[in-house]
């Protein structure tokens, strides 16, 4: 663990800071979910499972984390360019997975863009695998309405 940095519970006031992390960091993807607004409801929905690394008061990383009752997630591991390589991620990821599994989750997810490599590479070093067995398919919402079952 990198000396000078302390680890606390991510906060809905971080997420300026935060989002500007983000929006600077090749690989990640950005999404309406992380407006404000979704930032605040997910760190709701998902009480204490998101946390940041501090050094001398400023943030210097990040992690997100939830779960859906059955599986965790991860979402936007993120360490300031200065501040990589000393261990701060790995310890945003135990820290992160260590309240996932004590709320009862026996695995974890995570989604990594194809084309960043750095973020295979750091994931596979904690022994994440890759899953080639799997494909992802996503549906958009394109209206505020409801949706509703039709019969067959």
């Amino acid at each position: 663990m990198s000396a000078g940095v302390k680890y606390r519970e991510m906060l809905p006031g971080d997420h300026s800071f935060l989002y500007m992390l983000w929006k600077q960091t090749p690989g990640l993807t950005l999404r309406k979910a992380d407006t404000p607004a979704g930032f605040v409801a997910f760190l709701e929905r998902n009480p204490g499972l998101s946390f940041v690394a501090e050094s001398h008061d400023q943030i210097v990383g990040g992690i997100l984390g939830g779960h859906d009752g059955r599986f965790g997630s991860i979402h936007h591991l993120v360490v300031l360019p200065e501040y990589r390589k000393q261990g701060i991620g790995k310890e945003l990821v135990y820290l992160c997975l260590g309240k996932i599994e004590a709320a009862g989750i026996e695995k974890c997810h995570i989604f990594i863009n194809k084309d960043n490599r750095s973020g295979f590479d750091f994931w596979k070093k904690l022994e994440w695998i890759e899953r080639l067995d799997l494909a992802m398919a996503s549906y958009t919402f394109k209206t505020k309405g409801h949706v509703t079952l039709r019969d067959a």
